[in-house]
């Protein structure tokens, strides 16, 4: 790995970090901004950054990105992360980060036309269709139906845990078009509107009662075959070689970085007040240097994914692995961050008691997920053992 930028990299780390200073409204940057509650501030910023072409900084010029190489993304994100200003995929959401780059490769030029510019300029929100109740790490096993009927197709069975499905006017749906062959090769990509006939939409609140999830159910659901993206049956492959979006976790592990700050800077002005016990309890200032220590860990694990794709070479197992590294780190910070609080720990967001805003409460319940969505620990772990140490697969 290769720590020090070059002198044009340098430059552009520069042009970031003045672009965000002079044009990002204070009440936007901190760990605590609720963006929604900004939401003037945060649509005067999220067009700023559009006319900069940062909105989607690694898609193609001619579709309104940046252009940007491997490297000037990742700082580009380094430098947001640290500023504590809303994150790229903030703003663009999971329709710039998965949508659009799937759009771009393999879809039609009219699905493009279509879809493209109002994805960038946030008129429409998009989810993802793919869990399951009896499809979640198995994702090729899916049930869901997309039965060719003339020019329509018509669309049965339930998807789960789809995010921000209630606030989106489209979803991207992984559903299987060919039952009677292998499971991973059965499976085609399509467009559907969440407005459509037969479409049902039911929340899911999450343990620290925020409303992210739902359940959506597809009741002979009639889309045209137009909204069919790629080759039918060839979804799974389209799925796993979908444009490679930067997955150097940097963001997270800024991110994890100031939050140990912030307890840091917590416990120091607060050590007499009888919240904290750094006086009494020497074990907190133990575990707070093991949660920085570990939060620079997580740092070189994404430098090192970034060094590999600046590089040319494609991250596999290391991806699962700093995944898996980062979302158990998540879970080791917010159980710190609780116990820093003592009593006071418990308290969540609403209450004037509450340390932090009562954010400590909401990442120590929220992060039970962590290690559940986007592909559980024991996951990666297979993916670590088989594709990374050469393990056998278990029977």
């Amino acid at each position: 790995m290769d720590f020090r930028f070059t002198a044009e990299e340098e430059a552009f780390r520069k042009e970031v970090h003045d672009f965000i200073e002079k044009e990002c409204p204070p009440d936007l940057r901190g760990g605590d901004v609720n963006l929604f509650q900004q939401a003037g501030n945060f649509l005067a910023w999220r067009k700023t950054v559009a006319q900069k072409g940062w909105v989607a900084p690694a898609w193609p010029k001619e579709y309104g990105g940046a252009g940007m190489t491997i490297m000037q993304q990742f700082i580009y994100n380094l430098e947001t992360a640290r500023m504590r200003a809303p994150a790229p995929i903030f703003i663009g959401g999971l329709a710039v980060a998965v949508i659009g780059p799937t759009i771009i490769i393999y879809g039609t030029e009219e699905q493009k036309q279509q879809h493209i510019p109002r994805i960038l300029s946030g008129e429409v929100m998009w989810c993802q269709g793919f869990s399951e109740p009896g499809s979640g790490s198995d994702l090729a096993s899916l049930q869901t139906r997309a039965v060719k009927d003339g020019d329509d197709y018509v669309i049965n069975g339930q998807k789960i845990w789809t995010t921000l499905a209630h606030m989106s006017q489209y979803m991207l749906l992984l559903a299987r078009t060919d039952p009677d062959v292998p499971k991973h090769k059965g499976l085609s990509y399509f467009i559907v509107p969440m407005n459509a006939p037969g479409v049902t939409v039911r929340p899911l609140f999450n343990l620290p009662n925020t409303h992210e999830f739902n359940e959506v159910f597809f009741d002979n659901v009639r889309i045209p075959a137009e909204n069919l993206i790629g080759e039918e049956n060839r979804g799974w492959y389209q799925a796993v070689t979908t444009l490679d979006i930067e997955r150097s976790n940097i963001g997270s592990a800024i991110g994890q970085r100031q939050s140990v700050e912030d307890m840091l800077h917590f416990a120091r002005e607060n050590r007499d007040n009888g919240v904290v016990r750094l006086n009494s309890d020497p074990m907190i200032r133990y575990e707070l240097a093991d949660r920085y220590v570990e939060t620079e860990a997580s740092m070189m694990l994404s430098y090192r994914l970034v060094s590999m794709q600046h590089k040319g070479l494609i991250p596999n197992y290391e991806a699962s692995a700093t995944k898996l590294y980062s979302m158990e780190l998540n879970q080791r910070i917010a159980n710190t961050s609780v116990k820093l609080l003592g009593l006071y720990g418990q308290l969540g967001r609403g209450s004037k008691w509450a340390p932090n805003k009562g954010r400590s409460e909401f990442q120590y319940l929220r992060s039970v997920a962590n290690t559940i969505e986007g592909g559980t620990s024991e996951i990666q772990r297979n993916i670590v053992a088989t594709r990374g140490l050469g393990l056998p697969r278990g029977e």
